[in-house]
This record gives C-alpha cells, sequence and structure tokens, in this order.
C-alpha cells in the first residue's frame, strides 16, 4: 500500500512541478507556488478528471484537445500532464520521448532532473531495472534535500535488486548519512546490502540501531520488526544463536514478521541444545493460519524437538498430525487451484475491488470469497501478480469502453439519419416561404422610403411626418381655405373667418414643426432597422443556399466518419478480447503457480516427517521400545 501511496504522491509532484494552476502545486505540496493562470478550458477539463482520478478521461481529453487544435495556450503543461499520465499506466517509453523532446529544450536542469527521478521510480515498479538505472543516470544536479534521499534509496533499490550488493552499500551510504523518513529505509537497505556482501558486523550493527529506535507509527514499528528479524537470522547463520535471541525476542507477536521470529526463536533455542526452551515458540507458532511457510515448519518443528527431549510417543503423534494437515492442506491447494482455473478468482477480485476507471495506482483492498481466502495472501503480496492484475483490470476496462463506443456510433448514426431527415423535410418549405418573400421588392420600397424621407427632411415640412389624425386635420384646414379663396360669404364673416384660419393654421404648423425632429429621429430608427432586418434576410438566404448546396456533402461526411470509427472499434474489439483472455489465463497461471509451489513444499515437509517417522521407528526396532527410541536431528 505504502509503494502506491509513493507513486501517486510521486506523479503529483511531478506535475506540480509543471502544471500551470495553483491547485496542482498547493494539494500536494507543503511550499506556496506562483499562480497561472489555466487559460485553455480543455486543459483545464483534463486536470478536473485527474484530480478525481479519472486518469483515462483525463488523457482521453487531452488526446481529443490535441487532435482538433483546442490547446494554444497551456501546450507545454499539457504535453507534460500526458507524460505524467503515461507514467500512471506503465507507458515509460512514451513518458520518455515527451520528457526529452520538451524538457531538453524548455525546461531548467532542476525540472528536467526531477521528471528523470519519477521516471526511474515508474520503471522500478514495472520490473525495467536497467531502465531505472538509464533514467537515474541521467540525473546530473543534486534534487530537493527529500528527494536526493528518495533518488539514493531507489538506486541502492535498483542495484540490490540486479545483485550488486556492494555498488548498492556505496549508494545506499549517502542517504543513510541524511535525516528524514527516506533515510530510515536507506540505512535498513544498506545493512541488508552490507550483510549480503559479505559485511556481517557493519550490517548489524545498522540494522541493530533500527531494531531499537522509537517508532511513532505503525509503519515504522513493522520496518524495525524486519530489521530484528533479518538480525536475528543473520545471527543464526553465524552461529550465535544467544546474540539471535535477543535480536528475535524484540519482535512483535502481533507483528507481520512474528511467526518468522518464533520460528527464528525456536531454532536458536535448538543451537543452544534447549529443546524444551524451542519448544515454546514452535508450539505457539504450529497453531497459527497453516498457509505461513513458517507454520509449515513448524508443524515439523514441534515433534522433532519432542524428539530431542526424548517424548518419542508425543514426537510420532505430532509427526501424525503434521502429515494429516499437510494432506489436509495439499488437498484445500487443489480446491484453491480449482477455483482459480475456473475463473472465479479474476471474477470475484474484481466484484470485492471496484474502480471507476483503470489506472496505476489502482490497489486490491479486499479478498474475494474463495473456498480458501488465506491461500490468495500469499499470491497478493507478489509485486508480479498485483501489476498482472492490474494489466488484466485495464484491458477489462478498455473492452467494456469499446463496447460502450460502438453503441455510442450507432446513437450517432441514428441522430444523423434524424437530421437528414429534418433537413429534407424541412428545407423545401422554408425555401418556398422565402421564394415568396422578395427581398429586391422589399429594398426597392425601402429605397423608396429613404428617399422620401430625404425629401421631408430637406423641405422641413411637418406633413411628411404626420399622424393620420393629424393628416385629417391638414385636409379639413385645406377645404377650408379652398372656401375662403372662393368668397361668397358676407365679407365682414369673412374677415372674420379668414382671422380664425390664420391662428388654427398657425398653431396646426407650429405643432408639427416642434414634432419634426423627434418624428424624423424615430423614422430615420426605423428605417435602420428596416436594413438590418433586409440585411438579415439576405444572410439567412445566402445560408440557405449554401445549406442546399453543401449539407448533404458535409452530412456525407460525418457518416463516413462515424463507418471509420465503427470499423476501427470493430477491429480492436477482437484484439482486445484476446488480449483479455490471455492476460487472464496468465493472471490465473501466476496464481496457480505460486500455489503449487506450497504445494511441492508440502510434499518435501511430508516427506520428511515420513523420513522421521521411519527413524524413530527403526531405533526403536533397534532399541526394542518405540517409545524411548532416540531420533536424529
Amino acid at each position: 500500500m505504502r509503494r502506491g501511496i509513493l507513486l501517486r504522491s510521486s506523479l503529483a509532484l511531478l506535475l506540480a512541478g509543471f502544471a500551470s494552476t495553483p491547485a496542482v502545486s498547493a494539494w500536494w505540496t507543503s511550499t506556496p507556488a506562483p499562480v497561472h493562470e489555466v487559460r485553455d478550458p480543455y486543459y483545464g477539463v483534463s486536470l478536473y478528471d485527474f484530480y478525481q482520478d479519472r486518469y483515462f478521461s483525463a488523457l482521453s481529453d487531452l488526446l481529443v484537445a490535441e487532435h482538433f487544435g483546442r490547446l494554444s495556450h497551456n501546450v507545454d503543461e499539457e504535453q507534460l500532464l500526458r507524460a505524467g499520465l503515461c507514467l500512471s499506466y506503465g507507458m515509460h517509453r512514451e513518458a520518455a520521448e515527451i520528457f526529452t523532446r520538451l524538457l531538453g529544450t524548455t525546461a531548467s536542469p532542476a525540472v528536467r532532473d526531477r521528471a528523470w527521478f519519477y521516471l526511474a521510480k515508474i520503471r522500478y515498479q514495472r520490473g525495467l531495472l536497467p531502465e531505472a538505472e538509464q533514467a537515474l543516470a541521467q540525473i546530473h544536479d543534486r534534487l530537493a534535500p527529500g528527494l536526493e534521499a528518495e533518488r539514493v534509496l531507489l538506486l541502492g533499490n535498483v542495484l540490490m535488486a540486479r545483485g550488486d550488493y556492494a555498488g548498492a552499500a556505496a549508494a545506499l551510504k549517502k542517504a543513510a548519512a541524511l535525516s528524514g523518513d527516506e533515510a530510515l529505509y536507506a540505512r535498513f537497505n544498506l545493512g541488508v546490502a552490507l550483510i549480503r556482501n559479505g559485511d556481517l558486523a557493519k550490517g548489524s550493527e545498522l540494522l541493530d540501531e533500527i531494531g531499537v529506535i522509537p517508532a511513532r507509527t505503525e509503519e515504522y514499528r513493522s520496518l524495525r520488526d524486519k530489521a530484528d528479524v533479518a538480525l536475528g537470522f543473520a545471527a543464526i547463520q553465524n552461529k550465535d544463536p544467544e546474540r539471535a535471541r535477543v535480536y528475535l525476542a524484540r519482535v512483535r507477536l502481533t507483528s507481520m514478521m512474528a511467526n518468522k521470529a518464533l520460528l527464528g526463536f525456536g531454532w536458536a533455542a535448538d543451537a543452544l541444545h534447549q529443546p524444551k526452551d524451542a519448544l515454546v515458540p514452535w508450539t505457539e507458532l504450529a497453531g497459527r493460519d497453516i498457509s505461513d511457510l513458517a507454520v509449515l515448519e513448524a508443524k515439523l518443528a514441534v515433534p522433532y524437538a519432542l524428539a530431542e527431549t526424548g517424548s518419542y510417543g508425543l514426537a510420532l503423534e505430532g509427526y501424525g498430525k503434521a502429515i494429516a494437515a499437510f494432506e489436509q492442506e495439499r488437498a484445500n491447494l487443489d480446491e484453491s487451484v480449482a477455483a482459480i482455473r475456473s475463473g472465479k478468482l479474476l471474477a470475484d477480485l474484481l466484484a470485492a475491488n471496484p474502480g471507476e476507471e483503470m489506472g496505476w495506482f489502482w490497489n486490491i483492498d479486499r479478498l474475494p470469497q474463495m473456498p480458501h481466502a488465506a491461500h490468495l495472501a500469499q499470491v497478493l503480496a507478489l509485486h508480479e501478480f498485483q501489476e498482472a492484475f492490474k494489466n488484466y483490470r485495464d484491458l477489462q476496462f478498455l473492452e467494456r469502453n469499446l463496447h460502450d463506443w460502438e453503441g455510442r456510433t450507432a446513437v450517432l448514426s441514428d441522430m444523423l439519419a434524424n437530421r437528414q431527415q429534418a433537413f429534407a423535410e424541412r428545407l423545401p418549405p422554408v425555401r418556398n416561404a422565402e421564394r415568396g418573400l422578395n427581398i429586391d421588392a422589399l429594398e426597392v420600397r425601402r429605397n423608396a422610403l429613404d428617399a422620401e424621407l430625404a425629401r421631408a427632411r430637406k423641405q422641413a415640412d411637418g406633413r411628411d411626418l404626420a399622424s393620420a389624425q393629424e393628416m385629417a386635420i391638414g385636409a379639413r384646414l385645406d377645404r377650408i381655405q379652398d372656401l375662403l379663396a372662393a368668397g361668397g360669404i358676407d365679407p365682414q364673416a369673412q374677415e372674420l373667418a379668414r382671422e380664425r384660419y390664420r391662428r388654427v393654421a398657425g398653431a396646426f404648423s407650429w405643432q408639427l414643426a416642434q414634432e419634426m425632429p423627434a418624428r424624423l429621429w424615430e423614422a430615420r430608427k426605423d428605417l435602420q432597422r428596416l436594413n438590418d432586418e433586409l440585411q438579415r434576410a439576405r444572410s439567412l438566404d445566402a445560408a440557405l443556399v449554401r445549406a442546399q448546396r453543401d449539407e448533404p456533402a458535409h452530412l456525407a461526411g460525418f457518416a463516413q466518419r462515424i463507418e471509420l470509427l465503427r470499423a476501427r472499434i470493430r477491429a480492436l474489439q477482437p484484439r482486445v478480447d484476446a488480449l483479455l483472455r490471455a492476460q487472464g489465463q496468465a493472471v490465473q497461471e501466476l496464481a496457480v503457480a505460486t500455489l503449487m509451489e506450497q504445494k511441492e513444499r508440502l510434499v518435501n515437509y511430508t516427506n520428511q516427517a515420513r523420513f522421521a517417522v521411519a527413524q524413530i521407528y527403526d531405533r526403536a526396532g533397534g532399541s526394542g521400545n518405540a517409545a524411548h527410541a532416540p531420533a536424529t536431528k
């Protein structure tokens, strides 16, 4: 689990060094980062998917945005995020190509060294030891203090995995002298490297320091137990059982290393010719889960110790129980192997450990319901099985995606057919309506109105912009004027009428003159709206013409693209299905091979128990008393 957390943090820190948002840096690091702007929305969508642990969606979004040229501002950040996502899937070659292309020209040496460090880390997790060492060799300067210790620790792990213990010890000495969590692991690995390189004294001294340090967390307590167990077995091999007992007595009985410590403590007592003292830890160990290798050895060690104390009857009984337990465990292993080969392991693992998307940092958290689930502990503990199962899960995710995409292409085809039908049905009526509305005639009328408005503005005749009521008043005044001009009424009354007419006509003309500027402005505004509507009508008419000419070919192009995508999906499906079956078979056989190794050990232990029984009976036959026959070690 810690390895997965470290890898996840590594990817995030890598992106924090390159990404353009403060959230990337601030979330994963304790130091404040400069604020940068995400100017490409599609890049922001990918970042959101990344922080939601949807790595496949984030990578897909980036590739689509890059294909359509939607990333014009955050190009470098997008490429580096893409490289980090490739690393999360173990695609170290693709990530290395991006790092080499971008970091070689645009990044500072510190950023470049940091990128190579994380690339080496992923390669080590993949078991690509030469490639990991090559990436570490690309780092030219010291990294930040915390990362520098981790880099040296990684180099030591790579060299130890390759069997170069002398080189690993030389590298780890640098990290062991530092402070911090990584330095503690470096000192542990340095001690192991020194012991395996033949320097037992210095290696034991380092491990002894770790074995007595105050441990504030379960992780450190486990490391301390591991150091004490390593010291104890090294002391037994060096024929120093007294010191071995001191080391092994410090291991907690509830720790993961307790079984090995109990087994070693018993052998240390046996080396001191104290079989009764050996019986105490071995009896405790023999009652534990038989799927552990140390427990299997304890099943043999208990009757051996009993024989050493002269309790031959109890020894024979113990060997008999051990043989029966071994036979039962072999039968249980056969049931587990049958369940694995039937596909139950893969199906139940996926059901018990669901995940939204595939990803390199996904871990197995729950054991499936198997006939003997304890057998899976030794299987799931294998790094090779974990990585192989992740590949299987990712292939299954891709298979589901391809099936989903094939369904989507069918939906797209239906949408396109509906679009083509709607286009064919709706365009003719629209074109007919457009033909009935003569835009040219409307423009002629618009021009006439423009000329009339210009004349009214030039002549300043308010009657040209009068309302209907005002036009009626004006017409009545004109008739009165004609009557006055014709005469035929009393001169005295005519003079009075002329005066009244002059006053009313003057007030009417004054009113029209006062309102003419506002009316002229409104008329010009209405005319501008008319111009805009005519221009829009012209644009819509041109769009309809273009649509009638180009849309069928445009829709046909979409149909062709959909068919090409569907063909690609259908071509990929058999390949993914074949890979899925092959990977599933490989995962199952890897699990079966691990259990078969356990079964072979049980056969060996059974043979040893029967040989020990035969020895007791042989000696009993020689002495005439099976109950008191001595047994050889």
